[in-house]
C-alpha cells in the first residue's frame, strides 16, 4: 500500500509539472500537448491503442520468457563447465560491443515484419543480462556448502543442482527483473525499424501523422505496461526465490 501511495503521488506530481509546463511556456500542441489533451486522447482512441498494445505485449512477454530460459541454460552451463567458460564468456563479452540495436535492421531482414524479429530483439536485449547476473551468483556459492559437498561425496551434477542452483536463484531474480525493464525495449526498437503493428509502430505512424497527442497517449500505454510488468516480476521473484 506504501509503495502504490508512493507511486501515484508521484506520477500526479510529474502530471501537474507537465501541465505547469505546457501553460507556462505557452507550448504548441504539435510541440508538447497537455496531459488533459493526452488523456482525452487515451480516452477516444483507447481501441486502436489496445490493439497495438496487445501486439507488444506479446513480443516483450515472449521475449521474456524466452530469454529467460536461454539466460538460465546458459549460466548453468558456464557455471557447470570450464571448457564452456572458457570458448563462451569471452563471446558473450564481445556481443557487447556490438550495440544491439544497430541488429534489428538484420534481424527484420531475416525474420520478416512480423511477430517474431521483435521477440528476437527483445531477446537479444535480456540475455546477456539475465545470464551474467545469473552465472555470477552460481560463482559466489557460500564455500562452507561446498565444502559440505565435498566432504559428503556428492557428485558435481547433484552439487550443481542440490546446492548451486538454488543459492543462485536470487541473481537470477535479479536478472529477470532487469529484463522485465529491457525487454519492452527491445520490442519497441524492432517496430521502429519495420512492423505494421504494435505501440513503436503506432507512436512512428502518430508522429509522421503530426498527432503528438496519439504519440504520447501509445508512449503512457508503454511505459504502464512495462511498470506492470516489472511489478509482476517483482512479485513472483519475491515468492518464490526472495523468501
Amino acid at each position: 500500500m506504501r509503495r502504490t501511495v508512493h507511486i501515484t503521488g508521484v506520477a500526479l506530481v510529474s502530471l501537474l509539472a507537465w501541465q505547469a509546463v505546457v501553460t507556462l511556456a505557452d507550448l504548441p500542441r504539435f510541440i508538447l500537448p497537455g496531459p488533459d489533451l493526452v488523456f482525452v486522447t487515451l480516452w477516444t482512441s483507447r481501441a486502436l491503442i489496445a490493439e497495438h498494445a496487445l501486439v507488444t505485449a506479446a513480443e516483450v512477454l515472449l521475449g521474456l520468457g524466452l530469454g529467460a530460459a536461454l539466460g538460465f541454460a546458459s549460466a548453468i552451463l558456464l557455471a557447470a563447465s570450464p571448457l564452456a567458460r572458457s570458448v563462451l564468456r569471452p563471446m558473450l563479452v564481445f556481443s557487447q560491443a556490438v550495440p544491439v540495436f544497430a541488429l534489428a535492421p538484420i534481424l527484420t531482414l531475416w525474420l520478416g515484419y512480423g511477430l517474431w524479429s521483435k521477440v528476437a530483439m527483445a531477446l537479444l536485449i535480456i540475455y546477456f543480462p539475465v545470464t551474467s547476473a545469473f552465472f555470477d551468483a552460481l560463482m559466489r556459492t557460500p564455500p562452507g556448502w561446498l565444502e559440505l559437498a565435498r566432504v559428503m561425496n556428492a557428485l558435481p551434477g547433484r552439487t550443481l543442482w542440490r546446492i548451486r542452483v538454488p543459492a543462485a536463484m536470487p541473481g537470477f531474480a535479479s536478472g529477470l527483473r532487469l529484463a522485465a525493464v529491457y525487454a519492452p525495449i527491445g520490442a519497441i526498437i524492432g517496430e521502429w525499424v519495420g512492423a505494421s503493428q504494435g505501440l513503436g509502430y503506432l507512436m512512428l505512424l502518430a508522429n509522421g501523422r503530426a498527432k503528438i497527442d496519439l504519440m504520447f497517449a501509445a508512449l503512457i500505454v508503454l511505459a504502464v505496461l512495462t511498470l506492470l510488468l516489472h511489478a509482476a516480476v517483482d512479485v513472483v521473484c519475491r515468492r518464490l526465490w526472495d523468501g
